[in-house]
């Protein structure tokens, strides 16, 4: 993501985790209006529009809150809500577009704009924006055009997060391993065989399924993942990489895949099957809750150097094509990512707040959310950031196959060559509409 906002400044250091303990609670489902179309009204001009999300139920608790301060604001505005866990979320959402019925107002992220842009269900908020019922002003490291897709608004970013290396701290401190802003590969192969020989376990607990870092690698070497229409790289990168990450569990450099899978859904870090894991930044809060350990952020390993490949993701709020109340729509939105109250209240359960004003108004005290922000304003700081490329459609059928597919792979079901082949004719079928 493009470097801009009015981000603070922050001293160009790795910053470190203690992280306090967070529930990893399912969610259960909310009451959902049923107006055809989205939307209902009444005959004193209240309107109420219906608002998906997924997550768990301290997620629905703050924006129960959220809502609240909304209804307050705008008394002829209602707010019916459902919410439940990222599967069944998209299961139920994918029926009601299908149905022609999807809520007014969900929880979104980039791998489906292009999706059900395509299906002709998510609404361009262009028009709202140039009616001033919605501002796209104001939000931090150029995260205002990540929602935007082939010239339309299609999501309003709520929540930035990036990719890191979490540590457990003292393990990396006997191993002698001081990871900094600029580290390369080699580096990082070096600091794992350390951490296997000083303390017993893997250095990191592996590669096979966490395609946003392989994305990462190949941003870095000048390709990505995804192009706007198709995959970024050729099946002989993925077997290259896919070969290292089968080395690295050969070698004990990442921990033994069968082992990992025995003791989900805890991580390896937390488990001390191994020294670190790559995740999204606002993750971080299950390791301490799961483990015994001090935990700290790391920055990612390069390939000259330089070049991180990283950009600002976010969760974004879309709204449907359907909608009776496209303005009553936008005024939400605004008001959930504008409004300094809303910032207080979520903290940073989505990620980061995406608006300088929301970022201002909810400064952490404890220790995991201060080095979240801490790392996010670093990456700001350091220029590393860059623009992320618009999914295409079919992009999440193709990285819940990447995820199967690697699983597979580390548990011995397949070899690097057929996995390879799988994972590729999958996305074939899965681009191809």
């Amino acid at each position: 993501m493009q470097q801009g906002g009015n981000a603070r400044r922050q001293a160009g250091r790795r910053t470190v985790l203690k992280v306090a303990g967070a529930s990893l609670a399912v969610a259960g489902l909310g009451a959902t209006a049923t107006a055809c179309g989205g939307g209902s009204g009444a005959g004193d001009g209240t309107v109420t529009l219906r608002y998906s999300w997924w997550g768990a139920e301290d997620r629905a608790e703050r924006i129960n809150k959220t809502i609240a301060l909304f209804e307050k604001k705008y008394p002829k505005i209602k707010i019916k809500t459902d919410f439940q866990p990222y599967p069944d979320f998209w299961k139920k959402f994918n029926t009601q577009a299908s149905g022609g019925n999807p809520p007014d107002v969900f929880q979104n992220a980039i791998g489906f704009l292009r999706k059900y842009d395509a299906k002709d269900v998510l609404l361009d908020l262009s028009e709202q924006v140039k009616a001033g019922n919605l501002s796209m002003d104001g939000f931090r490291a150029g995260l205002e055009t990540f929602g935007e897709v082939d010239g339309k608004l299609l999501g309003v970013p709520v929540g930035s997060n990036s990719l890191a290396l979490v540590i457990d701290k003292p393990v990396y401190t006997r191993a002698g391993v001081k990871p900094e802003q600029g580290w390369t590969w080699d580096d990082f192969d070096e600091a794992m065989a350390k951490i296997r020989d000083k303390s017993g376990r893997a250095g990191d607990s592996g590669m096979y399924g966490v395609m946003y870092l392989y994305d990462l690698y190949l941003r870095q070497n000048g390709k990505a993942f995804f192009t706007e229409d198709g995959l970024g790289f050729t099946e002989a990168d993925l077997t290259r990489w896919w070969t290292k990450a089968e080395k690295g569990v050969r070698t004990g450099l990442f921990a033994d895949p069968k082992k990992v899978a025995q003791i989900k859904p805890k991580s390896a870090l937390s488990a001390e099957l191994a020294g670190s894991e790559f995740t999204w930044d606002n993750f971080t809060v299950r390791y301490t809750s799961e483990g015994k350990s001090e935990y700290g952020l790391a920055p990612i390993p390069t390939t000259d150097g330089k070049k991180t490949g990283q950009y600002l993701g976010s969760l974004m709020l879309s709204a449907s094509k359907r909608t009776q109340h496209p303005k009553e729509v936008a005024r939400f939105i605004d008001f959930m990512v504008h409004d300094p109250e809303v910032a207080k209240i979520m903290g940073y359960d989505r990620g980061v707040p995406t608006t300088q004003v929301q970022f201002d108004a909810y400064r952490p005290a404890d220790p995991v959310n201060k080095a979240i922000a801490a790392y996010e304003e670093s990456l700001v700081e350091s220029g590393v950031l860059e623009p992320i490329t618009p999914h295409p459609n079919g992009a999440d059928i193709c990285e819940a196959a990447f995820l199967r597919i690697a699983e597979e792979l580390g548990l011995s079901k397949r070899s690097v060559a057929d996995a390879v082949k799988q994972f590729f004719n999958e996305s074939k079928t899965a681009l191809a509409g």
